[in-house]
Order: structure tokens, then sequence, then C-alpha cells
């Protein structure tokens, strides 16, 4: 039995819906983001985890028991947040002192789980120290340790990591991926950036529209996308209709031969490929399966060169290596490594 799970919720402001019959399970100890653009409903999710609203319609059920109408102060779940949320006129230690003051833990209990888990997130020393003398990670670890501290059974993060410089939310997100495998936690994690939610995550649900359109593990989610808005969401970015011919062979609609290495049952899908699965030759090499183009546009990325090529089939966008440069206008002859070409409905 999951741990957490939603059941046909349906959520939303006044008359605005933005869950219409949405469901999600978490299994104890797995760390799950919620991926998705602004609006997408991801936030709304977290909220009615936490407690801060209620379904319209639907079921939240928590180990078992039916935790929809459960007031906020009755979850033990601990909850870090994008702004940190931390009290400025307290000290890092009753700052993470705060929840065990609020259940009226005994002072000398206190005293033990705040120093430990202060350890813990790599902050012993800093214990009398106010929040604005700290660094933007330090109060990050504050508001982690003061989430940890209560031993919550459910850990909830609301984009964390978004008011940090980008070298800092990458040591971040590592510091709370080693957390969680060491304390074993289980955690719902909100966010709208892809490599930060792969990085951490034993599953992702993307989310679209108020529905979650893919879940998985981040390697499933990203080497098989299931629709074109998740392939589009985790890279692909030449897209184009294919006709089966044979068991792992298919024609495109300009007549070219394409194999496919990872084949679905069906007659008709939509075929997509990287930028960088499909391989690039000048014009009258004889490249099975070539699709003829023209470069229409160069752009120098600094490590790969990216090229528009126009081609029968639609305009590819392809990467090459610098020592690789194709001109404006030069033919070009495209293939695609079938072990790349994913198939989409």
């Amino acid at each position: 039995m999951a741990l957490l799970e939603l059941q046909n919720i349906t959520a939303g402001y006044d008359k605005n819906i933005i869950l219409k019959d949405f469901s999600l399970q978490v299994e104890r100890g797995e760390f799950v983001s919620l991926l998705g653009s602004s609006g997408c409903g991801k936030t709304t999710t977290l909220r009615l985890i936490a407690g801060f609203s209620e379904p319209m319609e639907g079921k939240m059920l928590f180990d078992g028991r039916d935790y929809t109408h459960v007031p906020l102060h009755k979850r033990n779940f601990g909850f870090v947040f994008q702004s940190y949320a931390l009290f400025p006129h307290m000290t890092v230690f009753d700052n993470v002192a705060f929840g065990l003051k609020m259940r009226k833990v005994d002072r000398q209990t206190i005293e033990k789980e705040v120093m430990h888990i202060l350890e813990v997130v790599d902050l012993r020393g800093f214990e009398n120290r106010l929040p604005r003398e700290m660094s933007g990670g330090q109060r990050q670890r504050v508001a982690l340790a003061r989430a940890l501290v209560i031993k919550p059974d459910l850990l909830l993060f609301d984009e964390p990591l978004s008011n940090l410089d980008a070298k800092l939310r990458v040591k971040m997100r590592v510091e709370i991926r080693r957390l969680q495998q060491e304390l074993g936690f289980t955690a719902i994690y909100v966010t709208h950036d892809q490599e930060e939610c792969f990085a951490i995550s034993d599953k992702v649900a993307i989310m679209n529209g108020g529905v979650i359109e893919q879940m998985g593990t981040p390697s499933d989610i990203y080497n098989n996308p299931q629709t074109e808005f998740i392939a589009r969401f985790v890279g692909f970015e030449n897209f184009f209709e294919l006709t089966r011919t044979g068991e792992g062979r298919f024609k495109t609609e300009a007549g070219q031969e394409v194999a496919v290495t990872r084949d679905r049952v069906g007659e008709r899908f939509k075929g997509c490929i990287r930028p960088e699965d499909v391989l690039i030759a000048p014009a009258g090499e004889n490249v099975p399966g070539g699709i003829p183009g023209e470069v229409m546009v160069s752009t120098f990325l600094g490590r790969h060169n990216q090229l528009n090529v126009r081609t029968p089939i639609g305009e590819f966008v392809v990467s090459t290596d610098e020592h690789h440069a194709f001109g404006i206008g030069s033919a070009v002859t495209l293939s695609m490594m079938s072990n790349k070409v994913n198939l989409i409905d």
C-alpha cells in the first residue's frame, strides 16, 4: 500500500478548476518530484498535501488513513519553502528548535536533537548566528534542518533552490539528495527545473494542464517519452510522421526508410529524435536512409554548433562538434541513429 495516495482529486480556487480527477501515489522512502511549467497545478497539489487547502472532490489517504480534512497542524509534515521563511530575530538554534518547542518537547531533548540535525546539515558551530549573518545556501540548510528535526512523516519542498545562484543550486541539490538517501525520508519536491528534478528524484511526475502526463524514473522519462508534450519537455526537437513498412522499419512522408530499434505495436506514429542524435554529412555521400537537406542557420554554442536544416520532412535541428562546420546554403544529408528514434502517439 502506498504511503500517500491522492484519489480522483478536483481542486481549484472559486470557479477556477486547476486539478481535475487527479491521482498520485507515493511509496514510503521515495523522493518524488512534481515537474512542470507555471500554472500546471504542481503547487496546488503540494498545498493540498500539506493541508493549506482542501479538495472540492476526491480523497487524500496517508498511511491508510483518510487525511482529506485533517487540519495542517495535525499532519506531521515538514515544509521547506522557496523563501526559507526563517524567523529573522531568532538564532539558528531557535529557528531549528521552533517545531520541537511547539510540540512541547523537553529542553534536554531539544538540545540533543537540534545539535544532531545541525551536524547532519553541516551547520555545527552556527547555532548562535542570526539568519542575516549567513549566506543563502546556509539559510536554506537551516530551513532544511528545521523541517527534518521534527522527524516528519513526509517532507514537502516548494521550489527550495530557486532563489540561489546556479553553482549553489547544484551544490544544494546534491546535499538534499545525500540527506534523503542517508535518512530515508519520504519527500515530494516541486520545481520547474528539469535538470534539478532529474538529478535528485526516484520518480518524476510531469504535469500539464492539471494532470500527470507521464510518471516514471528520470531515466525512463528522458529516454522513453510517451507523448509529444513530454518529448519536447525533455529535449526532443525533431518530429516527423512515420508509417510502418516492416518490423522495426518505417517510411517518412517523403519516402525515406527509417530503422527504429525501440519498436512499438501500431502502424502510424510520430517519430522524434534529439539534435545530437542526428548524423550529418556532405550531400552526395552514400548514407542509408539519407534525408537530403540544406543548411539554413548555423549557430555557435561553444562546444558544438547548432544547425537548422531544411528537409522534405520538415526543418531539423542538428548538433555537430566544432570541427564539422557547414556553411549557410550547404547541401547535406541527414541520417538518424536507429536506437535514438523514439515513437510517440
